[in-house]
């Protein structure tokens, strides 16, 4: 083709489409309006702030938010679940920075400012990220990798430690096995949701994968937490409990089964810090998966607190019983 011929075809070919540009929490407001909600000591202020990150794995820009400390043993990747996103864990990771432990806290595609296409967007992709996220970690310094889930993410931090293997404990807030039909009934908003809703989604994926869904609608946003305020900013973020999920998502989330189940996992310590007024997940969901555990295990209920802990004295319970989990686990590693 010579020069005028190509020039020709260029010119009636459609405008390129813009790349997105990344966007940064630095200029954001949005997550700032969490901290009034967590203790003083657990919020950011200029010099507790993560410093946001970007990860590219898999053709997606995943954003990472880390508070490094260079001489922590360890390293803990905290996850949020279906009603939040990184920086909402913000809170954790300042109070672990204050107490020597570096923190990574990713946005799981399709949450936060790690955007995914709608295809894409199935709940195995959230095990396969942190599970080549620890692999990243791991190489990038070698300090032991422990995971700390919140809410859905307990469920998926122990999905990625059965599949990587490789992590040296797992804290979870709620571990509630989406299988269970149970379960299924106490995440949905409705029991007819929890029943013929997501058994449509299941029977009819050709048709329904692509179809958008309100998270907000689909599960019991409104319980994330007892403080009124609180649980409206989660279910009204549209970074979190806010966001719209492709139906796959619902439907590959019910589906997934570990690849190690709970009788034969003997990968790492697992400890449970489950709240103790959460409205959201019935406490007796969480404890049927925990004692099918054969690993060692250690169970502490949060007084006071609801599914997003913000309340005393279960906030100061759940840093006690983490700290004290991380704490051994770090003084293993060092012998």
């Amino acid at each position: 083709m010579n020069t005028d011929a190509r020039a020709l075809a260029t010119a009636n070919l459609p405008p390129a489409a813009p790349a997105l540009a990344r966007q940064h929490y630095a200029d954001s407001e949005a997550w700032r309006r969490y901290q009034p909600f967590f203790p003083a000591a657990m919020r950011c202020t200029p010099s507790t702030t993560p410093v946001e990150e970007w990860w590219s794995w898999r053709g997606l820009d995943v954003h990472l938010d880390r508070s490094a400390v260079p001489s922590s043993p360890l390293k803990v990747i905290v996850l949020h679940g279906a009603g939040a996103y990184g920086r909402v864990m913000a809170p954790a990771a300042v109070l672990a920075s204050q107490h020597g432990f570096e923190t990574v806290c990713p946005d799981l595609p399709g949450y936060g400012l790690t955007r995914v296409p709608s295809e894409q967007f199935v709940y195995p992709l959230w095990v396969d990220c942190i599970s080549d996220l620890i692999d990243a970690e791991l190489a990038r310094d070698g300090r032991p990798v422990v995971l700390f889930g919140v809410s859905l993410g307990g469920l998926l931090a122990y999905h990625a430690a059965a599949r990587s293997r490789r992590v040296v404990g797992v804290v979870a807030t709620t571990l509630a096995d989406m299988r269970e039909p149970a379960v299924r009934q106490g995440f949905a908003r409705t029991p007819l949701l929890g029943n013929a809703g997501l058994w449509l989604l299941q029977q009819l994926h050709g048709v329904t994968d692509g179809l958008p869904l309100p998270m907000r609608y689909m599960s019991k946003m409104n319980r994330i937490s007892n403080k009124p305020e609180l649980a409206r900013l989660c279910e009204t973020d549209p970074l979190g409990g806010g966001n719209w999920v492709p139906a796959r998502f619902l439907r590959t989330l019910v589906e997934t089964a570990p690849d190690i189940e709970p009788e034969d996992f003997e990968v790492c310590p697992v400890l449970l810090t489950h709240p103790g007024v959460d409205r959201m997940t019935e406490i007796s969901l969480s404890r049927r998966f925990f004692d099918r555990l054969a690993c060692p295990k250690r169970m502490v209920v949060l007084e006071g607190a609801s599914h997003m802990p913000t309340e005393h004295p279960g906030v100061d319970q759940l840093e006690r019983a983490v700290l004290d989990f991380v704490g051994a686990i770090a003084a293993e590693t060092r012998t």
